[in-house]
């Protein structure tokens, strides 16, 4: 039993290492579709540095006024998501791997 699945083994060894590791290729016309997601990954960044701005006004003023503190959970949000935002490519990357 066991020299079966061993020549079964060295079988699909031999003919996976024949298919290769294919690299991939913009269709063509996907110049358009790349051009709108740079304009949305522009849009994040501006989005990301709105939202930091603007928590650390509100910081400033909960402490001049003495509120409550909700603004470093703003920036904190702000920056968690501006660093998933800007490494989506390196997480794909990772994640289909090649």
């Amino acid at each position: 039993m066991s020299m079966i699945l061993l020549a079964v083994h060295d079988t699909y060894g031999t003919v996976l290492a024949q298919v290769g590791n294919p690299t991939p290729e913009a269709p063509p016309g996907s110049e358009k579709i790349l051009q709108l997601v740079r304009y949305l990954t522009w849009f994040v960044l501006l989005s990301g540095i709105c939202g930091i701005t603007y928590a650390g006004g509100k910081f400033a003023w909960e402490k001049w006024t003495g509120g409550g503190l909700e603004s470093p959970k703003m920036v904190a949000g702000a920056m968690i998501g501006g660093v998933v935002a800007t490494s989506a490519g390196t997480i794909m990357n990772a994640v289909i791997g090649t």
